[in-house]
């Protein structure tokens, strides 16, 4: 990265770094409960300590693993497909998470199976869609796109049919889990290590992604596998989104709106990217599901509407700025 890119993007990442400190802020002290976090930690005995280290920590923790995976995602995908407008879950990955969940929740499993459904149902999917758009030759990116298209299709109608004979109690409680929610997150340790690894793996390839983003051709011509590259994208998308929807259901917007946000920025380098999508992806989902708590207490609203109220005059908005700005 060259010094001046540096002295553009460094800028930019110790803000979004600070944004990440008063977001997660915002989110621990959110709640039906007012919470002190130097009392609780302080004193984990108290109920203010109870609350905050079995209650808000875990949850504040999972929105901003979930949303760095989504982030990360996000940005790995658009450069997959060569499309501005592709998100996370375009190869109907969150599909095959949705259906293994429902399951799991008809057969009345707990939390921890709910998971283990959720993320067997996101590899199958991932693992079918790539079988099937690679076929018996090299796949490309035209095929692969609509391959995961018509497969979220048929996600989409299992889960109208699993929905339409499920009993009426367990219908709420799958339909908040489909909307996006975080109340029963208890531990955000297996997605930190997947957001560890796909990271490191991430900005280990950034330069490459680069090269990608700007053409496959010009990729090739200058070294670049990109038959490999677009394989190790795929996998570590789709291991991305896999965990980001086991942990927190659909949750969307987060993986489209932060890399267009700061690309707008100026953060094109992937290597300025990838950390930035981490920390702003983390960021957005983390004042979302603040704002899920607060909007409507003592209630809580799925933290998936939030993001998508949030994310579509957002969208449309950076839409509107690309039309009539073609470097937008």
């Amino acid at each position: 990265m060259s010094k001046m890119h540096q002295a553009r993007t460094l800028p930019l990442l110790l803000v979004l770094g600070a944004a990440t400190l008063l977001g997660g802020w915002f989110s621990l002290t959110t709640g039906p409960v007012h919470l002190s976090i130097v009392d609780a930690i302080q004193q984990p005995a108290s109920l203010q300590g109870q609350v905050f280290w079995e209650l808000r920590w875990p949850r504040t923790a999972s929105a901003f693993v979930t949303g760095a995976l989504l982030g990360v995602a996000g940005a790995m995908m658009q450069v997959l497909l060569r499309n501005p407008l592709a998100d996370p879950y375009i190869l109907g990955v969150s599909g095959g998470a949705s259906v293994g969940a429902l399951v799991a929740i008809l057969a009345g499993a707990g939390a921890l199976l709910l998971q283990s459904f959720a993320f067997g149902g996101a590899l199958f999917s991932t693992l079918l869609v790539f079988s099937l758009a690679h076929g018996k030759g090299n796949w490309d990116t035209t095929r692969l796109l609509l391959t995961g298209v018509v497969l979220a299709a048929g996600w989409g109608a299992i889960i109208s049919l699993l929905l339409a004979l499920s009993p009426g109690v367990q219908v709420q409680g799958m339909l908040f889990w489909l909307m996006g929610d975080l109340s029963a997150a208890r531990t955000p340790l297996p997605g930190s290590l997947v957001l560890a690894g796909v990271g490191v793996s991430a900005l280990l390839l950034a330069p490459s992604l680069n090269l990608l983003a700007g053409g496959e051709l010009r990729a090739a011509a200058l070294g670049v596998e990109t038959g490999r590259l677009r394989t190790t994208i795929y996998v570590l998308a789709s291991l991305a989104t896999a965990t980001a929807v086991t942990q927190a259901g659909n949750i969307g917007f987060v993986g489209l709106i932060a890399p267009h946000l700061l690309r707008l920025a100026g953060a094109r380098d992937h290597r300025a990217l990838i950390p930035g999508v981490v920390l702003l992806g983390g960021t957005l989902l983390l004042v979302a599901d603040g704002l899920s708590r607060l909007l409507v207490a003592p209630r809580q609203l799925p933290v998936g509407v939030l993001t998508a109220l949030l994310g579509v005059p957002l969208f449309l908005l950076l839409l509107y700025r690309s039309q009539r700005s073609p470097h937008a």
